[in-house]
């Protein structure tokens, strides 16, 4: 069975990180930017329903993104963080033949509508491991709620299949101030399984204004899946590559970001 994904991509811009030592040591991170479609393949259920793309068969427009973080730092080392991304896309078109999906049949070239939804919410625990000279790394763990969902409408006619899952995944962040004021920061959230993968990873070149303030532009890569397994009603799991006798799947494959950033850590560098 072929790999069922989407792609999604923004240019880069800018981040901008703020710092003021209020509130002992927390931290508040917005990011957010223009999202574009890359690839889209959806087959719901397997066995009966049809293979198409939001992003071919349909047309998806750029959508915007928005990230929230709020962080709290102690003992210079430990660090905890809720964090939020809400995300859609839309798209419009027609496909050539009939369209089985989800509980819905619609009839060949008939004006459709959808909307590609995986929004993301998590809790993150994370231990700096280095805190030395210019380096700062840093892993832990993140516990990732996922509500994800792909909506199909025309002909009076809606098919609508949700998910809210629960997904662990590993989180680490590198800091090298490589100059004083310039720094390059890798951070994000992975795992990896015999089903599958995801991860949600932050490449960028990061400005230091000041002490508290800096300026950071950066690539952004999402990657993941989800598969609906047919009898277990809601059941999608993250998935990158489908396991064959599991009767159909969509996935989230890549996302590129910037967007703004917002932090009130006090302590240097960051």
């Amino acid at each position: 069975m072929r790999r069922t994904s989407v792609t999604l991509g923004a240019m880069a811009l800018f981040a901008l990180v703020a710092a003021w030592p209020a509130f002992g040591q927390w931290s508040i991170d917005f990011e957010n930017g223009l999202a574009l479609p890359g690839y889209n393949d959806v087959e719901i259920p397997r066995d009966t329903g049809t293979r198409f793309s939001l992003s071919e068969d349909l047309e998806t427009d750029p959508g915007y993104f928005a990230r929230f973080r709020l962080g709290y730092s102690w003992k210079s080392r430990h660090t905890l963080s809720l964090f939020a991304a809400p995300f859609s896309l839309k798209a419009a078109g027609s496909v050539d033949g009939e369209l089985r999906y989800f509980e819905e049949v619609f009839s060949p070239n008939a004006p459709l509508t959808g909307v590609y939804k995986f929004s993301s919410y998590r809790l993150t625990y994370r231990y700096d491991i280095v805190r030395k000279g210019r380096w700062r790394v840093g892993v832990g763990f993140t516990a990732f709620i996922r509500d994800a969902a792909i909506k199909i409408e025309g002909e009076g006619k809606s098919a609508n299949k949700t998910n809210v899952g629960f997904v662990p995944l590993l989180n680490f962040r590198v800091l090298w101030q490589f100059r004083d004021k310039w720094g390059l920061l890798l951070e994000g959230d992975a795992a990896a399984a015999k089903q599958g993968r995801a991860e949600d990873v932050l490449l960028a070149l990061q400005y230091r204004l000041s002490d508290r303030v800096a300026l950071r532009a950066g690539y952004r890569i999402l990657e993941g899946g989800a598969i609906f397994v047919r009898g277990q009603d809601g059941d999608l799991v993250l998935l990158s590559e489908p396991i064959d006798d599991l009767p159909g799947a969509v996935a989230l494959d890549r996302q590129f970001s910037t967007g703004l950033f917002h932090d009130c850590q006090h302590n240097t560098p960051r």
